[in-house]
């Protein structure tokens, strides 16, 4: 089998045993890898109701049909199980190296089913792979981890891993790769912790096997050239993914002070260029990538000086920036290590502090509740204490270490009102009051409030098309035009495909479909159309929703916090609009054939998707 092994590894925890197992190539084809294959397992092995800290939960990694191929940006692999932050399908998605020197031990997956009575972690070479145990790394961070691991078995060896989060079963854990790499949403890190599994530390010498490797070659080549014609390409690789900061926030969508306003008055202390004059020691590129949009840096000034790392990253600022109405870059900056270290999203890190110093704003939370400490917006180093506290569970930091949803069911006193999440996932930093279009996508996103899933505010902030499909021009984003929903499901299809071949998005939405159904084809000689392969993004798009819809997700749950849709903006260009997301849900449910009143997708779209298994189970 061409573009992947057609094999994965089954690991039972609590039996302490590994196998190997076939993956039907029609199975890796219908689902095109990667996320699309690792949600048709969750679907089939994970039984309704399940605990998704318990044993019954899958865990599942999937490199992609293009991991480790020589073409843009193709390093990626997905991990995929029951969210414990939702309750729904979960997924997130790293970059570095770990994908592809996974994909070089001769395997595509790994499912891990059970929980191990003792911490281990698991190794992978070549063809093998065994349990060892992890009782030593207990209890240490991701670095730590990463090197103790390395120097036991070798330095050529990839480690993914979980820090004090993930063991202290932190809602919004992630799991790291590289040190820094993370495949950080919907707190994939706990379950990884809940399995007692540490890491995976993995090393191998076979290359992806390729159909057609001299035609792969030169249409590989071709599409390195016409990225570096990409104005993306150069913003990114001078200012990293912050070089959006400026966009959104003179658009008047930089979420500011819990999204109370929508710019930042001092965001100049911490854009891209500030990153770039203050802290960036290098850029750092993933797996095949023609960017290199990491930042690598060092803080040079204040009371965290000479501490290193990568980042931070746009949704960092954002949220531990903007959202806290912090501008202290090395704060930040020194609050995005530490998240690496423990293991943590810092979207969902962020965006729960910038919740709870509102709530102590209004008084809904006191001194009492948080231990005798001030939350207060502004405050730097608060925020640098918090990660502490919540990577731990130690004081305050339990309550915040649960997210703003069950925070906000806890406290009561209408904190749900501003607490900035979709489905239990916290919003990253783009406000949908100033692109009517991205609160849609916020509302429908199969793993909840997610920016990557469609990502419709790009195009849109910075007046770039988007050639992944052939139309992705939002008019006016103020205005909400049920005519232009399309723009968000051809998006939402299409994104999707990337988690499943392994790419990533940033990139592969400066080429064509064509160009990337070509390399799809030419790597693992399928003959897909490129309505086929718009139809496979589909088709997973469609299970993720209908395992979310088995779960008790239903038409409710695709809305946004109130604030978004009864506050207006008080001030920039999007002054006075709220959300309007009625207009564009209704027509968004007749454009997928989805239910208006279950949500769910329609019999008709399931057997037209090849998805006829599932009709009984979600429409029983």
């Amino acid at each position: 089998m061409s573009g992947c092994h057609g094999k994965l590894l089954r690991v039972n925890l609590t039996e302490g045993t590994v196998s190997e197992e076939v993956i039907p190539e029609s199975m890796h084809k219908k689902y095109l890898g990667g996320a699309g294959l690792a949600t048709k397992y969750l679907w089939d092995e994970v039984p309704k109701g399940a605990d998704p800290l318990g044993p019954e939960n899958r865990l599942i990694f999937m490199a992609g049909s293009l991991t480790g191929v020589i073409a843009p940006s193709t390093g990626r692999y997905s991990v995929v199980a029951k969210s414990p932050q939702t309750g729904i399908w979960g997924q997130a998605n790293s970059g570095g190296r770990w994908g592809v020197n996974f994909k070089k031990c001769g395997y595509d997956g790994i499912i891990f089913e059970g929980v191990s009575p003792e911490p281990v972690y698991l190794v992978v070479e070549d063809n093998k792979a065994e349990l060892k145990d992890a009782t030593h790394l207990w209890g240490v961070n991701v670095s730590e981890t990463t090197k103790q691991i390395r120097g036991d078995l070798g330095e050529r060896y990839s480690v993914a891993c979980i820090g004090q989060a993930g063991e202290k079963l932190v809602k919004y854990a992630a799991i790291m790769n590289e040190f820094h790499r993370a495949a950080g949403r919907c707190g994939l890190g706990a379950v990884m912790g809940s399995k007692n599994l540490k890491a995976i530390a993995v090393r191998g010498s076979q290359k992806t096997p390729i159909k057609e490797p001299e035609e792969f070659k030169a249409h590989s080549r071709k599409q390195y050239e016409l990225m570096d014609e990409s104005m993306m390409k150069m913003a990114m690789q001078a200012f990293g993914t912050s070089v959006v900061l400026d966009l959104v926030n003179v658009r008047g969508g930089f979420p500011t002070r819990n999204w109370q306003s929508g710019v930042f008055e001092l965001s100049e202390d911490i854009n891209g260029p500030a990153i770039s004059d203050k802290i960036l020691t290098r850029n750092v590129a993933c797996f095949a990538c023609p960017i290199a949009c990491g930042r690598g840096t060092e803080i040079k000034e204040g009371k965290y000086a000479g501490n290193k790392g990568e980042g931070p990253e746009y949704e960092t600022v954002g949220t531990f920036g903007g959202m806290c109405y912090v501008n202290d870059l090395e704060a930040i900056t020194m609050a995005g290590y530490l998240c690496n270290e423990y293991g943590i999203d810092t979207i969902s890190a962020g965006s729960t502090i910038a919740f709870a110093m509102e709530c102590y704003e209004k008084g809904i939370l006191t001194r009492n509740d948080t231990g005798g400490l001030d939350i207060n917006f502004g405050d730097a180093d608060i925020i640098v204490d918090l990660v502490h506290l919540i990577a731990r569970r130690e004081g305050f930091g339990d309550m915040l270490a649960e997210g703003s949803m069950r925070m906000a069911a806890k406290l009561g006193q209408g904190s749900d009102h501003f607490a900035m999440h979709v489905k239990g996932l916290e919003l990253p930093a783009y406000d949908s009051r100033a692109v009517q279009m991205t609160g849609l996508t916020y509302a429908t996103a199969n793993r909840g409030g997610d920016h990557v899933t469609a990502y419709v505010q790009g195009p849109t902030f910075s007046d770039v098309p988007f050639l992944i499909v052939e139309d992705s021009e939002i008019k006016d984003p103020f205005v909400a035009d049920p005519d232009e929903v399309k723009v968000a499901r051809d998006l939402e299809d299409m994104l999707v495909t990337f988690d499943c071949v392994g790419a990533c998005k940033f990139m592969g939405l400066c080429l064509n479909a064509d160009d990337w159904v070509r390399l799809v084809n030419l790597v693992t000689g399928w003959d897909l159309s490129t309505a086929d392969y718009k139809m496979a993004g589909e088709r997973v798009y469609n299970l993720a929703r209908a395992y979310s819809n088995r779960e008790g997700l239903t038409a409710a749950g695709d809305t946004l916090p109130k604030r978004l849709l009864e506050e207006p903006l008080p001030d920039g260009p999007a002054k006075g609009h709220v959300n309007e997301l009625p207009i564009l849900l209704a027509a968004y449910y007749s454009l997928r054939e989805w239910d208006p009143k279950t949500g769910k997708p329609t019999p008709g779209k399931l057997r037209e998707l090849g998805l006829e298994d599932i009709i009984p189970v979600i429409w029983e």
